[in-house]
């Protein structure tokens, strides 16, 4: 690794709440840069497995591995497949496991992958080897279903406007390059008090659809919880509302802290089932103030985490 001048968002509050140990196993999901899995590394002397679905970040991790010899296995594969990479790495358990979710600065700060508005660079936003791109959406899906994709994966309350004007533009040419599709959506959306890019919520729900995220992510947690040993903890950074969503209720059903069903209703009658795992965090940790102003990404950054318990 050449460089990691970048430190992730929550990255020690992650690693403290991980509490890597010596001869542990541990997953880092989401490797990006490898500044999580620095970090948990030079904590204890124990075993990471890193998955990544980027290719780039594959091969940082390799370079990173030659460090920590022994230590680092790293393997290019999707949420999805987080049982498939395990067993192809021989772990049957593992002592902890952290997701930091979303897009990595590396892919935002490349023009060339397509998933910032700051700079101009092709409408791709592919965070693997899918074939599915951001101009695939944008020039072939109906309007109604543009509509649909910003308001459920943006939460964009104009998304109907937007979609509108993404049609009428293509009828007169598709488009290909993220400042021309900022530029339409500009156009029809106005700045809020807020200072947010009109554009915001529009690419963050398109990068969502391009790569399944919210699908994925449920497949990530459900699959790396399965496989922690008793004691072993689950760490997730969230960065939006939608992922949050999912790791907030996940972690609520798995510490058996889901609404009970009514008690007009048959289900009420069951007892309920003996939860597996507690949570470690009661309300999300936050960035604070130094971290906040150091990178302004951590201001929506949220961690939860939870443990399993004893059999």
């Amino acid at each position: 690794m050449k460089n990691y001048s970048h430190i992730p968002v929550l990255r020690d509050a992650a690693v403290a709440m991980l509490a890597p140990c010596a001869n542990g196993v541990y997953l880092d999901g989401t490797f990006g840069g490898g500044g999580y899995a620095k970090a948990i590394l030079d904590a204890a002397d124990c075993t990471l497995l890193a998955i990544d679905r980027d290719p780039a970040a594959v091969q940082r991790g390799r370079e990173l591995a030659l460090a920590y010899p022994g230590r680092l296995k790293v393997f290019e594969g999707r949420f999805s497949e987080v049982l498939q990479l395990l067993e192809r790495a021989g772990a049957q358990s593992l002592n902890g496991a952290v997701f930091d979710l979303g897009v990595s600065s590396y892919q935002i700060d490349d023009a060339v992958r397509g998933f910032s508005f700051r700079a101009d660079g092709p409408l791709d936003m592919r965070m693997g080897n899918s074939t599915l791109t951001a101009a695939m959406i944008v020039n072939t899906r109906s309007e109604s279903e543009l509509g649909d994709i910003l308001y459920e994966f943006g939460e964009e309350k104009a998304s109907r406007r937007i979609a509108k004007a993404i049609i009428e533009r293509r009828r007169l040419e598709n488009f290909s390059t993220t400042a021309d599709l900022a530029g339409v959506i500009r156009s029809v959306v106005r700045p809020d008090k807020s200072g947010i890019d009109p554009a915001t919520r529009s690419f963050q729900a398109l990068r969502i659809a391009v790569n399944d995220e919210l699908s994925e992510i449920e497949a990530a947690l459900a699959q790396a919880a399965v496989r922690l040993a008793p004691g072993g903890r689950l760490v997730v950074v969230s960065f939006h509302s939608l992922e949050d969503r999912i790791v907030k209720k996940f972690f609520a059903r798995a510490c058996g802290r889901a609404p009970g069903a009514s008690r007009h209703s048959p289900a009420g009658l069951r007892a309920a089932a003996h939860p597996q795992f507690r949570l470690l965090t009661g309300s999300p940790v936050v960035a604070g103030v130094e971290e906040t102003h150091q990178n302004p990404r951590a201001r929506s950054a949220k961690l939860r985490a939870m443990e399993r318990l004893a059999a």
